[in-house]
């Protein structure tokens, strides 16, 4: 099964909402759907950019669960940018 991942650039939390959680939740949206590989938090170019690496069947599926995860992430922080990629012969090619 393919591997893919949504990458999301997050910014403001919503009001009463913990930083600590966001992650947790956005890889929790995708595990109701698929398996989820890994997840990570880092900051690119003063950003916090949240990743969650998970298997899908195609890439419209891969979409789906993309739009999925980066709603549930929008109801607790800004999601400024999000993109879905599948890898491809160690390469992270955008669907």
């Amino acid at each position: 099964m393919p591997s893919y991942r949504v990458m999301m650039t997050v910014g403001a939390m919503r009001p009463g909402v913990s930083p600590a959680v966001v992650l947790p939740a956005a890889a929790a949206a995708a595990a109701e759907f698929t398996i989820v590989e890994a997840s990570d938090v880092a900051v690119v170019a003063g950003a916090a950019r949240l990743t969650v690496r998970f298997m899908a069947d195609d890439p419209e599926l891969a979409l789906q669960i993309g739009e999925h995860v980066t709603s549930v992430t929008a109801s607790l922080a800004r999601v400024d940018t999000w993109a879905v990629t599948e890898r491809v012969q160690g390469r992270w090619i955008r669907v």
